[in-house]
C-alpha cells in the first residue's frame, strides 16, 4: 500500500480478531471491555467486499485467503437451510432469530466479490438462493419489510428506527440484485434493484432529516449515504443525477451542522467517495476544500494503541472530541476505502470500479 494509514487499516483486519477463528467478523470490538461484540452475517459481508478490495489494491495473498474464509463462513456455518436465509447474527437454541432484507443484499455483494476472483460455484449458488429470498420473502404492498421473523417469516412490526421501517436506503441492499443480474446474465433482477431504486427516489426528500434529534439526524445521514451509493449504477440516468447532486449537498450541510456535537467516520466517508464517484462519471464537480477536509477528518478516527484490537481500525465516531469505545469493521473498511480513493484522485491514477464500493 501507498501509505502506513492503509496498511495499518488492513493490517487490522487481518490481526486484530475481528474475524474469528471460523471466519465470521464481530460487529465492532468494545474497546473499553476489551471483548468482540457477536458475529454479524451482514458486517462478515462487508468484511468479505474490504478483503478483496485490499487484495485487489495490494495483491496481498492473505487477504484473499481471509475473504474466502469470510465466504466460507456465509455459506456452511451462517446458513440456515431449514429457513432457506441467513439470520443476521448466529443463534443458539431458543434465540429469537431474524433476517434483515438489507443485510441479505450485503451479504450477496460480498460473496459475488470473493466469487469473481475465486470462480468458487457455492459462492454464486448461495448469492442466488440469498437473492431469491430478498424477492419473495420481504415483498410487501409496494414495499419490501426490512425484517422478519424467523424461521416463520413474519414481518416484524414497524418501529421508529429508521432500519426498521421500509426506506430509501434499502436501494444499496437491491444493489445485490443489480450485481446478482450481471453474474448470472438476468435482467429481471436488475429490474428488480430498479424497483427498489424508484421507491427510494420517491420517498428520499422525507427521510432527511427524520427527528430533532441531532445525534439521530447523523445516524440518518449514514443510512442516506446508502441510499445515494445505490444511484451510482445508473449515475448518468437524468433523474439519478439531479438525485446525487442535491443529496450530497444536503449531506455535507447536515454533516457539518452537526459535527460538534456528534461525528461518525463512516459518514465522512461515505461522503468522500460519493464525490469522488460522481465526479469521476462526470455527473458532478468535486468540491476540492469539502472533499479535503473530509479527507483529513476520516484520518483522524484511526486508533493509534498498544492493543492490536483497536491499533490501525477506526473509531465509530466520537462526541464533543471524545471517541466512543467501539473499533468498527465497517467504519474502517469505508474509511480505508475513501482514503485509497482520495490518494489515487491526487496521484491521478483513481480507480472506480463499482464493483469494488464496499
Amino acid at each position: 500500500m501507498s501509505s502506513s494509514l492503509l496498511a495499518r487499516a488492513g493490517s487490522w483486519f487481518l490481526n486484530s480478531g475481528i474475524q474469528e477463528s471460523n471466519g465470521g467478523v464481530a460487529r465492532y470490538y468494545l474497546s473499553d471491555q476489551g471483548r468482540n461484540a457477536r458475529i454479524s452475517t451482514e458486517i462478515t459481508g462487508y468484511a468479505a467486499s474490504t478483503l478483496v478490495y485490499l487484495h485487489d489494491i495490494t495483491g496481498d495473498p492473505r487477504y484473499l485467503e481471509a475473504a474466502v474464509r469470510a465466504a466460507d463462513f456465509l455459506v456452511n456455518d451462517a446458513w440456515s437451510p431449514a429457513s432457506a436465509t441467513i439470520p443476521f447474527e448466529p443463534v443458539s437454541n431458543g434465540d429469537q432469530a431474524y433476517v434483515y432484507f438489507f443485510d441479505c443484499g450485503i451479504i450477496i455483494r460480498g460473496l459475488l466479490a470473493v466469487w469473481r476472483i475465486t470462480q468458487q460455484p457455492s459462492l454464486l449458488e448461495r448469492a442466488r438462493e440469498i437473492g431469491l429470498s430478498m424477492a419473495f420473502d420481504f415483498i410487501a404492498d409496494g414495499v419490501f419489510h426490512p425484517v422478519l421473523t424467523l424461521p416463520d417469516k413474519q414481518p416484524l412490526d414497524y418501529q421508529p428506527r429508521w432500519s426498521r421501517q421500509p426506506g430509501c436506503y434499502q436501494a444499496k441492499s437491491a444493489m445485490g440484485w443489480y450485481d446478482l443480474g450481471i453474474a448470472v446474465g438476468d435482467v429481471k433482477l436488475a429490474q428488480l434493484y430498479e424497483s427498489v431504486l424508484a421507491f427510494g427516489i420517491r420517498t428520499h426528500a422525507d427521510f432527511l432529516p427524520g427527528s430533532d434529534n441531532p445525534e439521530r439526524v447523523m445516524d440518518r445521514l449514514h443510512a442516506y449515504g446508502y441510499f445515494l451509493e445505490s444511484l451510482l449504477p445508473l449515475a448518468s440516468r437524468a433523474d439519478c443525477r439531479d438525485v446525487l447532486t442535491t443529496g450530497i449537498e444536503r449531506m455535507s450541510l447536515y454533516l457539518r451542522q452537526i459535527a460538534s456535537m456528534f461525528e461518525r467516520s463512516d459518514v465522512y466517508a461515505q461522503l468522500l467517495r460519493l464525490r469522488l464517484f460522481t465526479e469521476h462519471a462526470g455527473v458532478l464537480k468535486l468540491n476540492e476544500a469539502q472533499a479535503a477536509e473530509e479527507a483529513a477528518k476520516i484520518s483522524e478516527f484511526q486508533l493509534q494503541s498498544a492493543d492490536p484490537h483497536n491499533d490501525g481500525g477506526f473509531s465509530f465516531g466520537r462526541k464533543s472530541s471524545a471517541y466512543l469505545p467501539f473499533t468498527n469493521p465497517v467504519s474502517t473498511a469505508f474509511c480505508l476505502q475513501a482514503i485509497a480513493m482520495w490518494q489515487e484522485r491526487q496521484a491521478g491514477h483513481l480507480r472506480t470500479k463499482l464493483a469494488s464500493l464496499i
